[in-house]
C-alpha cells in the first residue's frame, strides 16, 4: 500500500515581468546612445580664409548680396521677387553650363535670409554645388 500521496510535479513558470524590465532598459539605452544622421539637401563647401590664389572655375555663377539685401548675378543687379523667379535668373546666368558652381559673395552685414534665399533658389534650379567667398583677415 501507498500511504504517501503522489508527488505532483509542478510545471515551471516563466515570469515575464523581469524580462520586460530588462528589454525596456535596453531599449532606453539604445535610444539615448544612438546618433542620428541629418541629411542636408545641399552639399556646401565652406572655404577657409587662406591667402592663396583663387582657382579658375569656368562653370561659375557669381551671386553677390549686399548689406541691404540687394542681389547681383554675374555683376548684373537682379531683383528678388521670390525663389522661383530668382532660380530662373540663375538658370539664365548658367546659359548651358554643365553643373555650374554657385559662388555666393555676401556682405558681412547681409541679412541671413538673403543668403538662404540664394541657396534655396540654387536648389530649385538644380544646382547642388555652392561655395562662399571669404576675405583674408588683415594682420
Amino acid at each position: 500500500m501507498r500511504f504517501r500521496p503522489r508527488a505532483f510535479r509542478e510545471e515551471p513558470e516563466i515570469n515575464f515581468i523581469p524580462l520586460i524590465d530588462v528589454l525596456l532598459v535596453i531599449l532606453i539605452f539604445l535610444m539615448v546612445t544612438t546618433t542620428y544622421s541629418r541629411y542636408a539637401e545641399l552639399q556646401i563647401n565652406l572655404p577657409s580664409a587662406e591667402a592663396e590664389s583663387p582657382r579658375e572655375r569656368p562653370n561659375q555663377i557669381d551671386v553677390a548680396v549686399d548689406s541691404q539685401g540687394n542681389y547681383a548675378v554675374n555683376r548684373n543687379t537682379t531683383p528678388f521677387v521670390d525663389t522661383a523667379a530668382f532660380s530662373d535668373a540663375l538658370r539664365r546666368a548658367a546659359s548651358g553650363m554643365k553643373d555650374p558652381v554657385v559662388v555666393i559673395s555676401a556682405d558681412a552685414k547681409a541679412p541671413h535670409q538673403s543668403v538662404i534665399n540664394v541657396m534655396e533658389a540654387a536648389r530649385i534650379a538644380g544646382y547642388g554645388r555652392i561655395t562662399f567667398t571669404t576675405q583674408a583677415a588683415n594682420k
